[in-house]
């Protein structure tokens, strides 16, 4: 059982205030070692598996653990398992969890106990997450552009409660981590069956392989079968064009605004928003949970998210949302909209190739209309196929607003915990 208790005994210390029994220590004087990151040469990197998981920058942090894809066949800095990882340059002060070892690049520090505590090690992760604000500001000292070195880190001053304290502050916290990192595992697993279960059907045609098959743009597919271009099928909405002026960045004062920051690389989507203050919107430019819409523009080098589509979800105190210009709304019959999603996550590369420009790609969509051909099978087919993986993709959206509920409380509860404001007495 679980007992809280509001502190009010305090005193003041050059943090702020913190329980009457509490230290405030920097982290050079407590049982934590610091590393500062040093990129390998690029020569040494290598895509395929070999060598040691290379964390690059702030692209590779995920929402709780880093995500790294690339390996260094030469290292000199490594982070242990279970550490707290730090951007010192900019963008200064976000901070993730490594979950096995890793080599960390310049513009990265790793903060670890050195008695390998890994609990110890999630208390002083959710302690600079509560300061990030603090150690962004120490990285706006920087000449050219922000950064911090690591004696501003051995100086950092950090709330220091008891180690059975702080064991119990980590594993409260770590209790909505851990149940979010789940409900993000299991969306990832739920849409791969959905994936699994339409190349089956509609690209290796296991269910049809005694069906007669005829040649098509497509190669040999089932008979009665068509291909059409996308703009035969799908309704195409562009978003709204919007001043800068109309965003704001308090929820309280704005309607949900989906921008180009909600589609992950290669289609998906990420919860994270904008907010649209005007009401030059259109009816049609209104977007619901579970609409299916696809990114026009993109600014990575690899074309990864111009033409990637995402299925909509709302955060659950808000029912609509509205489109941006950096995106379009597919209208599709309700039958064939997890498809056409699926379809287009598929070839999303193939999406990419209508896009033109030379820093910033816009998918050409009048050419992607008639240029983007997709593969329809009859109805009843499809409608047998919404069936199997509505329910998935409808749960997907039940876990991503569970998240977005579990990521409030928790950042709610995380600064009350750290500085001791609310105290965790029983576990």
């Amino acid at each position: 059982m679980i007992k809280f208790k509001w502190e009010t005994e305090f005193k003041q210390t050059e943090i702020g205030e913190v329980p009457r029994e509490w230290e405030v220590i920097s982290i050079s004087d407590s049982s934590f070692a610091i590393i500062m990151g040093q990129s390998p040469p690029s020569k040494y990197y290598n895509k395929e598996g070999k060598g040691t998981l290379f964390i690059q920058g702030r692209k590779d942090f995920g929402d709780l653990y880093i995500t790294p894809t690339t390996y260094t066949e030469k290292c000199s800095k490594t982070a242990p398992p279970n550490s707290a990882l730090l951007t010192v340059r900019a963008p200064v002060g976000d901070v993730n969890i490594t979950k096995d070892e890793v080599c960390i690049g310049r513009g990265l520090a790793v903060i670890y106990n050195v008695n390998g505590n890994p609990t110890s090690n999630r208390f002083i992760y959710y302690v600079l997450v509560g300061l990030k604000d603090y150690i962004a500001s120490l990285g706006e000292r920087g000449t050219t552009y922000e950064e911090i070195i690591k004696e501003d880190l051995e100086n950092l001053l950090v709330p220091h409660p008891s180690p059975t304290e702080q064991s119990r502050i980590a594993t409260v916290l770590s209790w909505f981590d851990d149940l979010i990192e789940n409900k993000k595992r299991q969306n990832e697993i739920l849409e791969k069956v959905a994936m699994a279960i339409f190349k089956s059907w509609f690209v290796d045609f296991e269910p049809f392989e005694d069906d007669e098959f005829v040649d098509s743009e497509f190669g040999r597919v089932p008979k009665g079968w068509k291909v059409k271009p996308i703009g035969e099928v799908a309704e195409f909405v562009k978003g709204l064009s919007y001043r800068s002026n109309e965003l704001v960045d308090n929820l309280t004062e704005g309607e949900i605004f989906i921008t180009l920051k909600i589609f992950k690389r290669g289609g998906g989507f990420r919860p994270e928003y904008k907010y649209y203050r005007g009401n030059r919107y259109s009816d049609e430019q209104v977007v619901y949970d579970g609409d299916l819409v696809i990114a026009l523009t993109d600014m990575t080098s690899d074309a990864k998210v111009v033409g990637a589509p995402a299925l909509v979800i709302l955060p659950p105190y808000k029912d609509k949302g509205i489109l941006s210009l950096d995106a379009a709304k597919l209208n599709v019959p309700q039958y064939m909209k997890e498809y056409a999603y699926l379809y287009l996550k598929d070839s999303q590369e193939e999406n990419s190739t209508f896009a033109n420009g030379v820093n910033v790609l816009h998918l050409n969509l009048n050419l992607f209309k008639i240029g983007k051909l997709i593969l329809i099978p009859p109805q009843p087919i499809l409608q047998h196929f919404h069936s199997l993986v509505e329910p998935l993709f409808q749960k997907i959206i039940l876990n991503q607003k569970q998240i977005m509920v579990l990521r409030k409380i928790r950042d709610a509860l995380l600064p009350k915990l750290i500085f001791g404001k609310l105290r965790v007495e029983v576990i």
